[in-house]
């Protein structure tokens, strides 16, 4: 039993930990309260009116299917750094971290079933499986081998650089970039006013919108973790850099793959991706490096500029 008695209370209400755990009870949210109704109704009425649905589909299954193959990685993966780390406020926020991987789960297989199935059952269109091999590609399959391998590291005698290495992959990378990178995508595509020749999809929409307000609390507990090991740990910087440099080309390749389907002026191009994910690279690693700031506050973490409601 790890029970800290230099302290007068159990937990320390002013540290980031706590703070943040506060901050996920008292905006939780349940991905079976979204309306999907007119999501379904809606891309009924849109692939009708397209010469090849498939086509148009695929695009957006692939996105939902990556997304959903995504979280349940992240939720079965995270449990290490539950175990390797010491401090009760720290070990709080993870539990929320880890029911809301859950609940990104949940929110993407409701979404499978009940918009994308139900539609396909309607216009005729041979039923999909999102877990098939053809949503992925090698490039996804490596960086969340990769985030397993580094966040398994910490169970075995983990280092400050372990844990550094660990918070890169998971909350840096596959958090800070590739995810928000595709929120970019999804919800550029599928928002009210930003493609008018795409439908708007407000489930989507709203899922997505629900799940960045969990993922900037995620993004901003891995990013204050990553600044105390360089300014309390002696982490060298370069090695953040050097494990996020590694990892940038397996986020282009799933983000902005060329050999995935892309329709001329339906939703990003991939070039548009490529520089948004370059961007938030660059963002993230000058407000960890940079010892004089604070961490941003959680909605600024995941703002999204340029898409609409």
């Amino acid at each position: 039993m790890n029970i800290d008695n230099t302290r007068p209370l159990q937990l320390d209400r002013e540290s980031r930990g706590t703070r943040y755990y506060r901050n996920a009870v008292e905006r939780h949210w349940d991905p079976h309260d979204i309306d999907l109704d007119t999501d379904r109704e809606r891309l009924v009425e849109y692939l009708s009116g397209v010469d090849d649905p498939d086509q148009y589909f695929s695009a957006m299954k692939m996105g939902i299917a990556r997304f959903g193959a995504g979280e349940q990685a992240v939720t079965e993966d995270l449990a290490p750094l539950a175990t390797a780390l010491d401090d009760i406020d720290d070990q709080l926020f993870i539990t929320t971290q880890l029911y809301e991987e859950g609940k990104h789960t949940d929110h993407f297989d409701r979404y499978w079933r009940e918009v994308i199935n139900r539609v396909e059952a309607e216009l005729g269109l041979e039923r999909s499986s999102p877990t098939d091999d053809q949503w992925f590609n090698d490039a996804y399959d490596d960086l969340f081998q990769r985030n397993e391998e580094a966040m398994h590291a910490l169970l075995d005698d983990p280092t400050p650089e372990d844990f550094a290495v660990a918070y890169c992959h998971y909350h840096l990378v596959i958090e800070g970039i590739l995810a928000q990178t595709g929120y970019y995508g999804m919800q550029q595509s599928y928002s009210k006013d930003n493609h008018p020749d795409l439908p708007h999809l407000p489930g989507l929409y709203e899922g997505f919108t629900q799940i960045r307000q969990d993922e900037g609390r995620h993004v901003g507990f891995g990013m204050a973790k990553l600044k105390e090991l360089i300014s309390e740990e002696g982490v060298d910087p370069h090695l953040l850099d050097d494990t996020v440099n590694e990892l940038l080309p397996l986020v282009n390749g799933i983000a902005a793959n060329p050999d995935d389907q892309y329709i001329e002026d339906l939703g990003p191009k991939p070039t548009e991706l490529q520089t948004f994910a370059t961007e938030k690279h660059v963002q993230r690693m000058e407000q960890i490096k940079d010892a004089a700031a604070d961490v941003p506050d959680l909605d600024s973490l995941t703002e999204l500029e340029g898409v609409g409601d």
